[in-house]
């Protein structure tokens, strides 16, 4: 199957805005529209989702309702699924989460199984995968993976509240799902993306960090020639243990500012700017309190 890949120029305006935004030119999987550019102070009356924003004192959940509001997501849920209470960290190495999750069928999940694949490890409350499958429904299929279920069934419900026929979530263990998921996808694995993972600070239990060496051979593997991989964290350690293991590849994949010079980067190679056109949640909280966001994003050589 013949994939295009669209350059885009691109102009990263956060909603708190910084003193200097510089465009920048990347070559993405899909087409993604420019942010609308905020100005501050701004006013907001009501937004298309359940919550108000209280517009003179923004706190950082206001801005995430903010960053999502064109999905009008609600916050009602089903009556199996109850209160979203949400677990921050689990141990992946539990019995519970030891099994693959079976492969669905893809003609089932997908309008289009043939489309190319971007697959999200550790989706979250998916409304970041949402934003992008709502811009891209022709263009792309998005898979989540993500290991608390009650996030993954609440994901699925909105899936079908919003009507997408280009995404699925599944309740998985990326370290020991993602091989069997992806080989079985019949179109190409195009995007991988990990981004502000369970930081697990402890040493004894840097084994329960998602990426680890097979989940990386897995990932460089399964990607088609030319597709990327896009990681982040708000925690310089963990940011610095995938850039490490990705960095390991570089027979096999090659930074974006390799490929790309108009890329900026800083002294120590991060990536200045968020390329996908929407922050996740865990970003905005983590920016709005002053934290630095380090990127990778690594494409695979053709």
């Amino acid at each position: 199957m013949a994939v295009s890949w669209v350059s885009l120029r691109y102009n990263y305006s956060q909603i708190v805005p910084r003193a200097a935004k510089e465009s920048f030119s990347l070559v993405l999987p899909f087409s993604l529209p420019r942010l609308t550019k905020l100005t501050a102070p701004y006013h907001i009356s009501t937004l298309c989702c359940s919550e108000k924003v209280d517009t003179k004192e923004p706190r950082s959940p206001d801005l995430v309702a903010l960053e999502y509001a064109d999905l009008n997501l609600t916050d009602k849920i089903s009556g199996e699924l109850g209160h979203v209470r949400i677990r921050q960290h689990v141990n992946p190495l539990s019995s519970l989460f030891s099994k693959p999750v079976p492969v669905p069928d893809w003609d089932q999940v997908f309008r289009d199984p043939t489309l190319p694949l971007m697959v999200d490890i550790g989706s979250g409350s998916g409304r970041f995968l949402l934003w992008l499958a709502k811009r891209n429904h022709a263009s792309g299929n998005y898979l989540g993976l993500e290991i608390r279920q009650k996030l993954a069934k609440r994901a699925e419900f909105w899936v079908k509240e919003l009507g997408l026929g280009n995404i699925h979530f599944l309740f998985a263990n990326a370290a020991v799902s993602f091989k069997e998921l992806v080989s079985k996808y019949p179109g190409p694995l195009m995007l991988v993306s990990i981004l502000c993972p369970d930081p697990h600070f402890k040493k004894r239990h840097h084994k329960r960090r998602v990426l680890q060496k097979p989940l990386v051979d897995s990932i460089v593997n399964s990607l088609m020639p030319g597709g990327k991989v896009f990681i982040q964290s708000d925690v310089l350690e963990v940011a610095l243990d995938m850039r490490n293991q990705f960095d390991a590849e570089l027979d096999v994949i090659q930074h974006i500012d390799a490929i790309e010079p108009g890329v900026l980067c800083d002294n120590d190679g991060w990536l200045l700017h968020n390329p996908m056109g929407i922050r996740t949640e865990r970003e905005i909280h983590a920016e709005f309190e002053g934290a630095t966001i380090y990127r990778r994003l690594y494409q695979k050589r053709t």
